[in-house]
């Protein structure tokens, strides 16, 4: 099952449970628009989020929200070094903190933000195994963290978002 909104689609997702915790790995496929790569071309950064939550299932009222976890990615172009820096952080990103890593190509920086690999999403305590669970997988664009002038910009033009939401369910617990 594919999900798509926005021009990102989710390509795979998986939630596994494991010794460390809740995990999730997921795929994200999109293409940057002309305005985005030209705005990256002269060192504006672009921040992503990645946004996982965990819910317990409930047949009398919506669902019960049982965690949060969220990634904050910011991808930038060094003009003069003409490298990439992707900056990893679970607070959105100032002009400090998160873990950094350098690519040579745009390709692969947009790879790095496009993967997520067994992420911890929540601890195995927080699961009930007598219910059923689910998690929203949430990718975006955040333009909110964008300059000014590029927010502004930014309001009601499509160029601007890339989004893709998707809802998996949590496998039972067989096997712990």
């Amino acid at each position: 099952m594919r999900a798509q909104s926005g021009n990102a689609e989710i390509t795979q997702l998986r939630v596994e449970l494991a010794e460390e915790g809740v995990l999730l790995s997921a795929s994200v496929r999109f293409d940057l628009p002309a305005v985005i790569e030209d705005a990256l071309a002269k060192g504006i950064p672009m921040f992503f989020v990645t946004e996982a939550v965990l819910f317990r299932d409930r047949w009398y009222w919506y669902d019960r929200q049982i965690a949060t976890a969220a990634r904050h990615m910011r991808l930038s172009f060094q003009p003069l070094t003409r490298r990439w820096r992707l900056v990893v952080s679970t607070a959105p990103i100032g002009n400090s903190g998160g873990l950094g890593q350098n690519f040579d190509t745009r390709e692969e920086a947009l790879a790095a933000v496009q993967r997520v690999s067994r992420w911890k999403i929540a601890a195995l305590s927080d699961l009930d195994p007598q219910l059923q669970h689910n998690v929203d997988f949430r990718f975006r664009l955040d333009v909110s963290q964008l300059p000014r002038p590029f927010q502004i910009g930014a309001v009601g033009q499509a160029d601007w978002t890339i989004s893709a939401v998707r809802n998996v369910p949590v496998p039972a617990e067989s096997g712990r």
